[in-house]
């Protein structure tokens, strides 16, 4: 089967020309006292700032994060063991489950359109109300405490957005960012990545399916049949990494359907193509072209590094996406190319 042009190109070609093309592994830089936190704020407004986003230790680290995170989970199912949370995860995973309780208690409202129930305004609401108060139990030093309003605006913008009623891969990248921003707190370390994304952003993802399903939210900046999904990308960085070195699952098996009905629960990758199949109807190779195509790569780690490429060059460096981006004292803006200095 041959790979059509635009999955064959996002795959293979590199990340561009004019910007930096490590796409491996990088630890987080911690932050170091006395901090000097700051609320966070939007930066880039033109292809120039993304540039300058990519040359600064900030992007560099910050795309490292993402790769580590998938270096974390290659060849683990999300059920494996893992070490005993810290208190950090505890935290994460019980904010996410009392969000998602919160979808029990604010039901959809008789809505006549496709998407946007304004449910979801009342949902977020609560979450601008309350979420606050959730920072202060991970702050567990009055030298850490002040860090709260910068922290808060990247969980804030992690659900979707209340005004246009719509989600993202520009909300999920602030749920990164907002991770990130604890490590360079020293608040998550390294040992905590494999349940970090087998048992935290599983959660998040879970979380966030039902909120796009129940409030029926927008897909914001979809590529349609384009797009390997209408919300989402992280979870098929992640998933592929799960899958690499399979003895029997190979790319091409996304169109076994036992294997995702029995395997879906374990892998990321396999869950995310299942929930396209699940809310598109029709051929798969019409309504996900590009997921298509990709199934034809041989191996999972040709799909893994060219799923960072993807994601650099289709989220990462994407003007409309990342004008939302914002930048504080732990995520830096850089006003000069290739400074490094953290």
């Amino acid at each position: 089967m041959e790979i059509s042009a635009p999955a064959h190109n996002l795959l293979d070609a590199e990340v561009g020309p004019d910007l930096p093309s490590v796409l491996q592994p990088l630890p987080v830089p911690r932050a170091i006292p006395p901090y000097h936190f700051e609320t966070p704020t939007k930066r880039i407004s033109s292809p120039d700032d993304i540039r300058r986003f990519h040359f600064s230790a900030a992007g560099l680290h910050f795309l490292g994060f993402v790769a580590a995170l998938s270096h974390s989970v290659r060849g683990r199912k999300i059920s494996d063991p893992v070490p005993p949370f810290s208190q950090t995860l505890t935290f994460l995973l019980s904010l996410l489950q009392t969000l998602t309780s919160w979808i029990d208690e604010i039901p959809p409202l008789p809505h006549p359109a496709r998407y946007g129930n304004p449910a979801y305004r009342s949902w977020h609401a609560r979450l601008s109300a309350e979420a606050p108060a959730f920072l202060c139990p991970i702050l567990t030093s009055d030298e850490l405490l002040p860090a709260k309003d910068e922290l808060l605006p990247y969980l804030l913008d992690s659900f979707g957005n209340a005004f246009r009623i719509d989600y993202g891969t520009g909300h999920e990248t602030n749920f990164a960012a907002f991770l990130y921003c604890l490590a360079r707190l020293s608040l998550i370390r390294e040992e905590d990545y494999p349940a970090l994304v087998t048992r935290v952003f599983v959660a998040y993802l879970e979380l966030m399916r039902r909120l796009q399903t129940t409030y029926s939210l927008e897909p914001a900046g979809s590529h349609g049949v384009w797009g390997l999904d209408d919300y989402h990308f992280l979870p098929f960085i992640l998933g592929s990494a799960q899958l690499i070195d399979h003895k029997y699952m190979k790319p091409k098996s996304i169109h076994n359907q036992d294997i995702l009905d029995n395997f879906s629960h374990e892998y990321m990758y396999l869950a995310c193509v299942a929930f396209v199949k699940k809310v598109k109807k029709g051929v798969f190779a019409e309504h996900s072209p590009m997921l298509d195509d990709i199934s034809a790569v041989p191996t999972w780690s040709k799909v893994n590094s060219g799923m960072l490429k993807m994601y650099k060059a289709e989220v990462l460096e994407k003007v409309p996406i990342m004008q939302h981006f914002l930048f504080g004292s732990l995520i830096k803006w850089y006003h000069f190319c290739l400074s490094f200095v953290i």
